[in-house]
């Protein structure tokens, strides 16, 4: 079941947080959807499980909007904060009660427990767990409905060496079986080391999107001109491949040498030229976005960022069958 984000806009005031945004992911991959903070990434994830609406554009899952789904937590899991656990049951009655809420046979919640690793402190209150903990819970929770789509915002956060092994197990599982991950994450290395895709959104716009393979294997030249405009029309003019950096030098897929050819043909003055070398994920990333100057995210009065309001809140009350999110 794929998740379609097309042409999103949305607007707080004055601000436009996400910009006629577009991006698909498909069932069998694991999406890692990144970007500095301010770009956007919370207001559209409120947005694909609606609880924030767009001004203009659709986000679908499945072809329709997660409200619109009969059983929304049994299509759609979904972690925003694993902090919004009601910190006064326990691991176990968190889920039992998810459990009797989606209306999944009896044991599911044990059965869940074993699979987050919790099994041992399923009578524990959640108050007592760990920031790891809780996010191993709220993962179950999400998982709790035998969703076909995982939508998880920074799930490695808290988590032990051991506990990302076992989150990048679960999520390369979970895709392998058909199934379409989600994730967001500032954590760029563990982002590397679980995703086959990315999407990179800056100032609310896809900036890139393709394969981790194709977004950090380098190739051909990195180049700089007096008159950068000029450089971007003739790569354009000459359909090669090409990416503008924040910092104004242009990789192209093109050989130094023919990118020398190039720009003498064009008459375009080339203040730096060389190969082009990709340092990984984090350099795309600090190159496509410049993350440094990047402000928080804009939210509305009252309303949590980036996690969700449990069912029954005034924001957002939920019918018993829709649990977006972790339970309060």
């Amino acid at each position: 079941m794929a998740i379609e984000v097309r042409g999103v806009t949305k607007r707080y005031g004055t601000r436009t947080v996400v910009d006629d945004l577009t991006f698909s992911c498909e069932p069998g991959t694991v999406t890692g959807f990144l970007g500095p903070n301010g770009a956007g990434k919370s207001t559209t994830l409120r947005i694909l499980t609606s609880l924030a609406q767009a001004d203009a554009g659709e986000a679908l899952v499945g072809g329709r909007r997660f409200v619109d789904l009969e059983n929304p937590a049994r299509t759609m899991g979904v972690m925003l904060d694993a902090t919004a656990l009601g910190r006064g049951r326990t691991g176990l009655e968190t889920l039992r009660l998810a459990e009797r809420t989606l209306r999944m046979p009896a044991g599911r919640a044990e059965e869940i427990l074993e699979r987050v690793g919790l099994a041992d402190a399923a009578r524990k209150r959640v108050g007592g767990y760990s920031y790891g903990m809780r996010q191993r819970l709220g993962i179950g929770v999400a998982l709790i409905g035998e969703p076909k789509v995982l939508v998880l915002d920074e799930p490695a956060n808290g988590l032990d060496p051991e506990g990302i092994r076992w989150m990048r197990r679960l999520l390369r599982s979970f895709a392998d079986s058909g199934g379409t991950v989600l994730l967001s994450s500032h954590q760029l290395r563990e982002v590397q080391a679980t995703v086959d895709r990315l999407v990179v959104i800056n100032q609310g716009r896809v900036v890139r999107e393709g394969t981790l393979e194709e977004l950090t294997t380098t190739r051909g030249t990195r180049v700089g001109a007096e008159q950068p405009q000029a450089l971007l029309a003739a790569l354009q003019r000459e359909e090669v491949p090409h990416v503008a950096r924040l910092d104004g030098l242009v990789d192209a897929e093109l050989a130094p040498a023919d990118m020398g050819r190039l720009a003498l043909r064009e008459q375009i003055v080339l203040t730096s030229l060389g190969v082009a070398e990709s340092g990984g994920l984090e350099e795309v990333f600090f190159s496509l976005t410049g993350a440094a100057e990047a402000q928080p995210d804009a939210t509305l009065p009252g309303q949590q960022a980036p996690g969700l309001p449990g069912p029954g809140s005034p924001s957002h009350p939920a019918p018993a069958d829709r649990i977006p999110a972790t339970i309060a």
